[in-house]
């Protein structure tokens, strides 16, 4: 299937091909407008979207066997719910979705909810933690589906996102619709690490924070590979969203952010910081744009992002804006893109400090402040571990492991 054939198709007959639900049809509406995007399409020109959406993919079949019901993880393989969980105050089914977002930017939104016959539904109805695995296994194919989240009102919850599997020459198509409940909250942490010759990911989401909900969105992201993030956040009066990023791009890969945070209520609030580390020719993106409406008086809006280059082949294509229809408001947007201070390289060296370490020292400190945005310790530890996996290759602890299996092994040779 190639996806920019759709382009020339009708609503209607959008619907017919993709065997789609005619509830779907604001959806199928959108999609049409839009277009399945190209090179041309602004927020994807810095991204090679156009290898993707010309090939013929072999689009894979999603099963519908009875998932498992243990633990506290919800695993996803190849976009088929193979584990609900058995977690208390969560639901977990497939079911029809057609709340679909008609004011998101992105075609590729669309077309994804169109393409999925049945989403795989979490209601969140008491406080609780749990986790969603995401395992990618089906090679040179087409991999769609869509999660919602649904957090019932004065319900708080933490949701860690990870991923597995290699899937290699795919194409994941992906996403969440999560809905935020009055007086509720959501803590959304992800960690993904790309390795090269994996899947390319466009995952493409919706937020909808309602009155006095808070949402704390923490998005850890490595890459060997391209990829990319497209979410579209709305907030009702007096809600909020605490948006973090941290992205380590190499291998002359290009991933990044593209997002628009739309402030529809009065005294909504929201702050978004994005860090970028790039190497070996990376290119990272931040194209992101904060709406405030003329409904939104006494809003609170400040956005920022920084990035280091490691070498002279790094780019950064940092595009922070603001559009503001209000008087009453507080807000503020800037960026910063560089390259690791030499005074302090100089003065980490002159203590007796090789250079890789200062180097070391300095790119953990540039990233602490995002880590540090995660309150749960152990996972915070976990992806400092996967930050210097995917950076030095290794762990201090995977390497004090090594040490002391080879030690156990030389002590066996000389006995």
């Amino acid at each position: 299937m190639k996806l920019d054939i759709l382009n020339a198709l009708d609503s209607d007959s959008l619907l017919k091909e993709l065997k789609s639900s005619s509830s779907k049809s604001v959806a199928a509406s959108a999609l049409a407008k839009l277009k399945v995007p190209n090179k041309k399409t602004e927020k994807y020109r810095y991204f090679d979207i156009e290898p993707l959406v010309t090939k013929d993919w072999q689009v894979a079949d999603i099963a519908e066997a009875e998932p498992r019901s243990e633990g506290k993880k919800i695993v996803i393989q190849d976009g088929a719910l193979v584990n609900s969980g058995d977690i208390e105050g969560l639901s977990v089914e497939l079911a029809e979705f057609s709340d679909i977002d008609s004011e998101h930017f992105d075609g590729l939104y669309f077309l994804s909810h169109l393409m999925a016959k049945k989403a795989i539904v979490i209601r969140c109805s008491k406080d609780s933690s749990f986790e969603i695995e995401h395992i990618f296994s089906k090679e040179e194919s087409l991999i769609n589906y869509r999660v919602v989240i649904l957090v019932d009102a004065n319900t708080h919850v933490q949701a860690y996102e990870s991923f597995s599997g290699d899937a290699k020459e795919s194409f994941v198509l992906s996403g969440y619709d999560i809905f935020v409940s009055r007086d509720a909250s959501l803590k959304f942490i992800k960690s993904h690490t790309l390795k090269q010759t994996q899947y390319t990911p466009i995952f493409t989401s919706r937020y909808k924070v309602d009155s006095n909900a808070n949402l704390k969105l923490s998005s850890f992201d490595f890459s060997f590979a391209n990829g990319l993030n497209i979410i579209r956040v709305e907030l009702k009066e007096s809600a909020n969203i605490d948006a973090s990023h941290l992205l380590y791009v190499s291998n002359s890969a290009k991933y990044g952010i593209v997002s628009e945070i739309v402030h529809e209520g009065k005294s909504s609030t929201s702050s978004q910081k994005a860090k970028s580390i790039l190497d070996s020719g990376a290119r990272g993106i931040f194209d992101a744009l904060i709406r405030v409406q003329h409904s939104a008086k006494w809003t609170k809006a400040h956005q920022n992002s920084k990035a280091i280059l490691l070498e002279s082949g790094a780019y950064m294509a940092s595009k922070p804006q603001l559009e503001i229809y209000i008087d009453d408001l507080e807000a503020s947007h800037g960026s910063t893109t560089g390259q690791l201070d030499e005074q302090q390289l100089f003065y980490l060296r002159s203590r007796g400090i090789k250079e890789s370490d200062a180097r070391k020292m300095l790119i953990l400190a540039f990233a602490h402040e995002i880590v540090a945005t995660v309150d749960d310790e152990y996972l915070a530890n976990k992806i400092y571990a996967e930050f210097e996996r995917a950076y030095y290759g290794n762990y201090e602890l995977d390497c004090i492991k090594t040490c002391d299996g080879c030690e156990e092994l030389v002590l066996k040779d000389e006995q």
